[in-house]
């Protein structure tokens, strides 16, 4: 129950009304009313304050209504907010809650946190129904949407599931108008390069497309609708077929143009003038990209040059029949095969001098030998680049070996440390050489086992060379080995003597100490020193006569010295 002020609590109310009636008879006793007058004046108070109350109740009454009317409106709002959102979750009921304002003070922040959710769905709906009409125009090419300021709206359906729909469509649209944009931005782009490569005004032919696609105005983007993509699709095809035409047309003229070279013998600046011309008969489509290559200007240039030529080729066609010869001869010289110039020389003269041979034919002919002769010096590639290592490997092993014989070798001076590292090179390399030797073999022998004829190197039999020179290196080493033995015996000897009859003076610095016998310059047989090999045959017998031990050499046993010793 509901505690009174204290100002209208029955006690105080009694007092008062008491103290009122008695005031109010004390007047009416000085005045002199009659008990009439006082009933009635009495009756007319009691009237008074029952209206009063009676109005009270009435007032209170229909706050009570509106209380109730504001609560099932609240409700009502309610419900109809859940059912438009979608947010069945949130459910409320007034039975048992308190008094109406405590249940209007429970409804009022769910209202308030719905009627929130429910401007920001219909803020969201909005945008996204508005992107998907702005997004359809452009894709149908309408230019500017057509669209009422506020889109019309389901207020009935507006729940996270319609607007989730909404969204995915709205996805959709964006990720084919971005698939749509990259597809004009690289037909935009393509149509740039073709341009530039042929000189064609890439303003101009773009803009005939659509002038957006060249200078958006006010904010709106590329042209992006069906209409558009078409005609760029075709402008790029059709630019593309007119840079494989002046391609295929330039790249004619520049093998006319080379050809001519090749025939007049024309000069490397006079050539040069033509390079960006020559430089695209070998490419394709794809790779052709430099500024201003297949310009009509560019094409008629050549033709005029290619037109001037034509007009010299007739006066030089002998001249450049012996230099195609000569060609020829450097290509035989350069891979060491043995050439007859002369008589070749004079077969072309007479051919030409009888008048009975085309000059022109004969330089095809001659070009075809040229090209048959590249093809056997390719061949032969391989083995004259082992060939050319041996050479060197061998070179250095005739080096190395008078550099070991130098007693001064260790000696401080100028270039030592250089000859220090030359030799640690050189070693590396004599010791391949067997190996190079053996694999150059093998590759000769299945070279002349393929094309049925002897490998010669400068007239000479290269399996020949090399057979000679792995017989004189396997005698080198058994000479090396021998004065390896017979210097081991000498020192053996020296020790012996030392140890008899004490030490014995040392030899002055730089002194000598050359082995009987000894070759000084043994030499091997290559390729650069094959003419050699006789003298080094005659060499080989007096080289072995000298290899002895000395006269006054007595071997001891280690036993008897030591006995002796003690």
């Amino acid at each position: 129950m509901t505690t009174l002020p204290p100002s209208l609590s029955p006690s105080r109310s009694q007092t008062t009304c008491a103290s009122l009636l008695q005031e109010l008879q004390i007047i009416w006793d000085e005045i002199g009313e009659s008990d009439g007058e006082r009933d009635k004046m009495l009756l007319e108070l009691e009237q008074e304050c029952l209206d009063i109350y009676r109005r009270k109740v009435e007032m209170t009454r229909k706050y009570k209504a509106d209380l109730h009317h504001c609560l099932a409106q609240s409700e009502s709002e309610i419900a109809n907010l859940v059912s438009a959102l979608g947010e069945h979750s949130i459910s409320f009921s007034r039975k048992g809650k308190g008094t109406l304002k405590q249940q209007i003070s429970s409804v009022r922040p769910v209202l308030e946190d719905l009627r929130s959710k429910m401007e920001q769905r219909v803020k969201d709906f909005t945008e996204t129904q508005s992107q998907i009409v702005r997004i359809c125009a452009e894709i149908a090419g309408n230019g500017q949407p057509i669209m009422s300021a506020d889109p019309q709206l389901n207020e009935r359906d507006l729940t996270v599931k319609k607007l989730g729909e909404l969204k995915s469509h709205l996805q959709e649209l964006q990720n084919e108008k971005i698939i749509r944009l990259e597809k004009v931005n690289s037909h935009i782009n393509m149509i740039h390069e073709l341009s530039v490569v042929m000189s064609f005004d890439f303003l101009k032919t773009v803009s005939d497309i659509h002038l957006s696609l060249i200078d958006p105005a006010n904010g709106q983007s590329k042209s992006i609708s069906n209409d558009t993509l078409a005609k760029l699709t075709g402008m790029v095809y059709s630019l593309q077929q007119e840079k494989q035409k002046r391609l295929q047309k330039l790249q004619c003229l520049g093998s006319t143009l080379m050809e001519l070279w090749n025939l007049l013998d024309s000069p490397a600046d006079e050539q040069k003038r033509f390079e960006h011309v020559t430089s695209l008969i070998s490419r394709s489509v794809d790779e052709v990209s430099r500024q201003g290559c297949l310009g009509l200007d560019i094409i008629e240039h050549v033709e005029v040059e290619v037109e001037r030529l034509n007009v010299l080729k007739g006066s030089k066609m002998k001249e450049l029949v012996f230099k195609r010869q000569n060609e020829l001869e450097e290509i035989y010289r350069g891979v060491h095969m043995d050439v007859n110039s002369d008589a070749a020389r004079q077969i072309l003269i007479n051919l030409i001098e009888s008048g009975n041979v085309d000059v022109s034919n004969l330089l095809s002919s001659m070009d075809d030998q040229i090209a048959k002769a590249k093809q056997e010096a390719l061949s032969r590639k391989d083995i004259l680049d082992k060939v050319e290592k041996w050479r060197h490997a061998s070179e250095e092993e005739k080096w190395l070996d008078d550099y070991e014989k130098d007693e001064n070798r260790y000696s401080a001076g100028r270039g030592v440390h250089k000859n220090l590292k030359r030799a640690e090179k050189a070693r590396i390399l004599v010791s391949k050489l067997p190996s190079v030797v053996e694999n150059l073999t093998t590759k000769v022998k299945a070279w002349e086992l393929e094309k049925g004829i002897p490998f010669l190197y400068d007239k000479a039999s290269l399996l020949h060379m090399l057979e000679e020179y792995t017989v004189l290196r396997q005698e080198r080493e058994e000479e090396k080995r021998r004065s390896r033995e017979q210097k081991r015996l000498q020192e053996q000897f020296a020790a012996e003597q030392e140890a008899l009859f004490g030490s014995r003076p040392k030899k002055p610095l730089g002194q000598t100490n050359t082995m009987a016998g000894t070759p000084i310059s043994r030499r091997v047989s290559t390729p650069s020193g094959r003419h050699g090999v006789s003298s080094l045959k005659e060499r080989r017998e007096s080289a072995r006569v000298n290899n002895v031990i000395p006269l006054n050499f007595v071997a001891l046993p280690k036993d008897d010295s030591v006995s002796r010793g003690n």
